[in-house]
């Protein structure tokens, strides 16, 4: 007598996802349960207020009267006002400055600083120590530092030299200078641990064959190093552009845009608007054109390193 062995029954479309399938989207949920706070603090505090910014730039904002709908007018205003023209100059020389000197002196901190040796370590913890304390708290430093009297501590050295005092913030001439002095010391450490990242990958083959033929030590530089380190670098260059474009908490700290407005740059310009003079659509309107600039010029960059790492 033979035995029959039935044939096993179709599964449903539940039954076909199986085991591996349910566990599979159980792990995709975890991830968003554990993002799902941070999430919800961005879209409240950071999203939704760029929002409305973007809402209220279009409004003559009149508290408790109710907004009024104007159009472009605020982007009209803001832009042809000759304030925010000279502040567009100005943010334009400090962020350039500012933006080049950091990058050079990191990549130079970084040329110094490679190594495993512990000491080397501790200098580097030590050289970083800038760009993980407070603008605020940097800037008061710099304050006491740039004092316009002999007492001050860069004067004192002046004068040890047989040099006048010299009123780094309060002349018109050479206080954006002085601001843009202290942001190359506050984010040339942050540069530079970007570049030893950078740096950390280059091949040391490289540098023994560039040794065995006899280059220089510019030619190494140019030849070896920095096509090596090239993506560190544009990496560097689009978080200074963006940090040039938006610098504003140096700027308030030391000068707060004086003297005689030589020092106002464009987001000093966009919190005078909004909260001095309450005048809440141009703020919003200022803050909504560096939004698009910042923008445009991440997504320039970022094209062209693509093309780049291309070629």
């Amino acid at each position: 007598m033979t035995a029959t062995v039935p044939a096993p029954a179709p599964r449903t479309g539940l039954d076909k996802r199986g085991p591996n399938k349910r566990a599979f989207d159980k792990r995709a949920v975890i991830p968003w349960l554990f993002l799902a706070p941070g999430l919800l603090l961005a879209l409240v505090f950071k999203f939704w207020p760029m929002a409305k910014g973007v809402w209220l730039s279009f409004f003559d904002v009149r508290p408790f009267l109710g907004d009024r709908w104007i159009g472009l007018d605020n982007y009209t205003r803001v832009l042809t006002d000759h304030r925010f023209q000279d502040a567009i100059g100005h943010t334009l020389v400090l962020g350039i400055g500012q933006s080049v000197g950091a990058i050079l002196l990191g990549f130079v901190l970084a040329l110094l600083l490679e190594g495993q040796a512990r000491s080397l370590k501790i200098l580097r913890t030590a050289v970083f120590l800038p760009a993980v304390t407070a603008t605020a708290v940097v800037g008061e430093l710099w304050r006491l530092m740039y004092y316009p009297t002999s007492d001050g501590l860069l004067n004192s050295g002046l004068h040890l030299l047989g040099l006048g005092p010299v009123q780094f913030l309060d002349n018109p001439d050479i206080a954006l200078y002085s601001t843009m002095a202290m942001g190359i010391w506050i984010w040339a450490p942050y540069n530079m641990v970007i570049i030893l990242a950078g740096l950390a990958g280059v091949d040391r083959t490289l540098y023994e064959a560039a040794a065995m033929d006899g280059v220089s030590l510019w030619q190494r530089l140019r030849h070896v190093t920095l096509p090596a380190i090239r993506p560190a670098l544009m990496i560097v260059l689009t978080l200074a552009t963006i940090r040039g474009l938006r610098v504003f908490t140096e700027v308030y700290v030391l000068t707060g845009g004086g003297p005689a407005g030589s020092t106002d740059v464009w987001m000093t310009r966009a919190y005078t608007l909004g909260f001095t003079r309450n005048d809440i659509g141009g703020a919003s309107a200022a803050s909504v054109v560096l939004l698009c600039v910042t923008l445009l010029l991440t997504v320039t960059i970022n094209y062209l390193r693509k093309r780049g790492e291309a070629r």
